[in-house]
């Protein structure tokens, strides 16, 4: 059976279907541009957990979940109760072929996690040389109406990764996933799985309705930054949001979802005053793009000079404070023109993008960013280059490297 196409250069079977062949033009332009001498790494890709939830459930602990999970399985594959199905169209009417046909591609039965394989061979295809992965489906999670529902499936999914995937590749790292719905699981989350091999660091996923500077929350990051782990804010989508329910095409909820839920609590971060309580938490704003970023700094800084005693324990400017934190690159807003790459250029500069910025390809997701989306920009040196594609999150994560370059040395 031949996947639908309109052009006969790219007809393939379906059973033919491989990651790698998929990124051949990928695999071209990592030649093309040397990258097996550059350090890369994605700080934003993910797997679909849902095609291992016969396996996740095995590590559910409270016997009551785990049998109504158990049983809504057997009538429902998607995962029943645990479903975190959201209205979208991210395959664009199936034409992202990955999306319907990734179950179907073969790995070797050589004792490692079938997503091991899979990881692996995007990466290789990039020139990726380690890469944080995260969930997908349970970036809706903090949405589910059961707060025990999410604290469970989030730890039960945090304990088949460290067990079962990470030990299968030393270039797969992962910030667990935070279950802040209930703060004494999230708390222990972190107590529990901070030291495990390959966790560099926790994710929130900012699809939420409490507010992250809620005082429950304090003690957990204050472990974070104890234990020196950065976290990250994932932004996501959600067309049951009253504001975006609006919206009446996928594109515009797709556009504005991922911008806004990292605006909001990216604004509660800064004037409540968590940069000044947690001076040396790092944090990273992931998948929102960086548009968004020169433009937030501008109007928290405009209304703090008029407001400044509604956030008496900012000693800075508020931008001064997101000058500091780490923004990835995906979806980075390209201008269509040559003649306006000065747009671009603004916001990297505004952002600290030579220090503060990571890049991310959002694989194998549909608006996904190959690393010379960052190579191939005019107006970044050399060393700019190198920082943002992987140096920034080696010094960020503390990374060592010398798996992949035994002698690694920072960009001069």
């Amino acid at each position: 059976m031949d996947l639908p196409t309109s052009e006969q250069y790219y007809k393939h079977s379906v059973e033919s279907f491989d990651t790698t062949t998929l990124l051949a033009n990928a695999a071209r332009q990592r030649d093309e541009r040397k990258f097996q001498d550059v350090l890369i790494i994605d700080v934003d890709s993910h797997h679909y957990e849902s095609d291992s939830y016969g396996e996740i459930i095995e590590f559910i602990e409270d016997p009551v979940l785990k049998q109504l999970a158990e049983a809504s399985r057997l009538v429902n594959q998607r995962g029943g109760m645990f479903s975190m199905g959201r209205v979208g169209y991210q395959d664009i009417g199936g034409r992202v072929t990955r999306y319907p046909l990734r179950r179907i591609e073969p790995t070797p039965k050589d004792g490692r996690h079938r997503d091991v394989h899979l990881t692996h061979r995007w990466m290789d295809a990039m020139g990726v040389d380690y890469t944080c992965m995260f969930p997908t489906p349970m970036l809706g999670l903090a949405m589910h109406p059961q707060a025990e529902v999410e604290a469970n499936l989030a730890r039960a999914y945090n304990r088949w990764l460290v067990e079962k995937v990470l030990p299968g590749s030393s270039r797969i790292k992962t910030m667990l996933f935070l279950p802040l719905n209930d703060h004494e699981a999230a708390y222990r989350m972190v107590q529990d799985f901070g030291d495990c091999p390959g966790v560099i660091g926790f994710m929130v996923t900012t699809v939420r309705h409490k507010p992250i500077h809620d005082n429950d929350y304090m003690k957990i990051y204050a472990l974070c930054e104890e234990m020196g782990k950065p976290i990250g804010f994932h932004s996501g989508f959600n067309w049951d949001d009253p504001l975006l329910k609006n919206c009446n095409r996928f594109i515009a909820v797709h556009a504005l979802g991922f911008t806004w839920h990292n605006v909001v609590h990216c604004t509660n971060w800064v004037v409540n005053g968590l940069p000044e309580r947690f001076p040396k938490l790092k944090t990273i704003w992931i998948e929102s793009g960086i548009a968004w970023v020169p433009w937030l700094m501008q109007r928290i800084d405009t209304e703090f000079r008029m407001r400044s005693s509604e956030c008496p324990s900012l000693k800075r400017l508020p931008s001064e404070y997101m000058r500091e934190m780490y923004y990835t690159t995906q979806p980075m807003e390209r201008p269509d023109h040559a003649n306006d790459t000065y747009l671009l250029e603004a916001t990297f500069r505004a952002i600290n993008a030579e220090t503060q910025l990571l890049y991310a390809s959002d694989y194998p997701h549909w608006d996904m960013d190959l690393p010379n989306t960052v190579w191939d920009l005019p107006f970044l040196s050399e060393k700019a280059k190198r920082n943002i594609l992987g140096e920034n999150a080696r010094r960020l994560f503390n990374l060592d490297v010398s798996e992949r370059f035994p002698s690694y040395k920072p960009p001069a």
